[in-house]
Parts: structure tokens; sequence; C-alpha cells
């Protein structure tokens, strides 16, 4: 403990830059995953295409080559983000598949009848989309939503291989320092990150009990 308590001021650095990769990274791949969902029920056949294509590439390749892509290819294009931003954006592109998907399953539990009551309003695709289905497709996966940004905030340990400082990086140099004290050095690493995906684990549980009992 005494490792912990010595070096807490790191840890916590750890955990703001791993909260920061879960947070901002998360609202990208929410917004990515929306659209591809929406590519994916679109009335038009290449947008359909497109969307599962990059559904299925993205999702199969592992997270690791996707943020090799973003830290370490994309300079060679000229790209000059710095590691912080092509981690965020690798995050942020290998979790949208997995929204977009939860996102999917939701809109096949919306009701064929709640479609064709927008159409027969006169509302458009679009508009039958943002206004009818997602809202809908939202409420019935907010559950496994949640399971996604929980996956992805153990996922943000990854990006500790690409020079971000987040709390698996800052596990890992205190590891080397204090080779005597690994053990409590991990539980530390781990209570920390329970701190984050133990509160969404309940809440998941919440909204989907409250939600089921209303359906």
């Amino acid at each position: 403990m005494d490792v912990i308590i010595a070096n807490l001021p790191l840890y916590l650095q750890g955990f703001g830059q791993t909260l920061f990769l879960l947070v901002v990274s998360g609202v990208a791949a929410l917004v990515l995953g929306t659209v591809v969902a929406a590519m994916r029920i679109s009335p038009v056949a290449t947008l359909r295409v497109i969307g599962t294509v990059y559904t299925e590439i993205v999702r199969n390749t592992p997270l690791t080559i996707v943020l090799f892509f973003c830290a370490l290819v994309l300079p060679l294009l000229g790209s000059k983000l710095p590691y912080m931003v092509a981690a965020l954006i690798g995050l942020a592109v290998y979790t949208s598949p997995f929204v977009a998907e939860a996102l999917r399953s939701g809109i096949n539990g919306v009701a064929i009848g709640q479609a064709e009551a927008a159409r027969s309003l006169g509302l458009g695709f679009r508009q039958s989309v943002t206004l009818v289905i997602l809202p809908q497709a939202f409420r019935m996966t907010i559950p496994p939503l949640i399971n996604v940004f929980i996956a992805l905030t153990k996922n943000t340990s990854v990006a500790s291989a690409f020079f971000v400082v987040e709390l698996f990086a800052i596990g890992s140099k205190l590891a080397n320092n204090n080779g005597s004290a690994v053990i409590p050095i991990l539980l530390g690493i781990a209570f920390f990150y329970l701190v984050i995906t133990v509160p969404l684990g309940l809440i998941a549980n919440q909204l989907e009990r409250k939600w089921v009992v209303q359906r």
C-alpha cells in the first residue's frame, strides 16, 4: 500500500488521462456509430454497402493494428497529429462499429408500424430515423451500449503502447521502478479501472430494469 500512497498523484494523473480517452473517444464513437447504423438501414444501396464493409473490416481488425495505423502510419502519409489525438481517433474508429451494431439491433426491435406511421405523416427517411426510430432504438440499447463503453475503458490501456501516459502506462512505469511491489501496483491500477467500470455496469442494470418494466 505504501507504494500506492506515495505515488497517488501519478495514479490520479493516469486516471484522468484514462477518463479523457474514454469520454472523448466514446462521444466520437457514439456519433460515428450512429451515422454508420443509419447508413446500414438506408434505402440507398451504396450507403448500405459502405456501412456494412466499414463495420465488418473495422470490427474484425485488432485494436493494436488500428492504433498502429493512426499513430505510426498516418505520420508517414503527412499527418502531424499528436499521439494523444491519434489514440483518440483510433479508439473512436475501433469502437464505432460495435456502437453501430448495438444500435442496429435496437432499430430492428422498433415495430415496423412506427416507420409506416412516420411515412404516412409525410416524414422522409432522415426525419423518420432521427425523430422516430433512433430515439426508440437508443432507449432499448442503452445497456448494450454501456457494455461497449466498459470495453472501451479497458481498451484505453492499449494506448499506453503508443506513448499515451494513461493509467496502464503509469502502472508499467511504477512496476519497472519498484520491482518488489508489482502486485500492489497492479492492484492499484485495477482499482482505478473498477472506479470507472463498476458504476457504468450499475447504471446499465438500473436502466435495463427500469425500461424492461416500462415496456
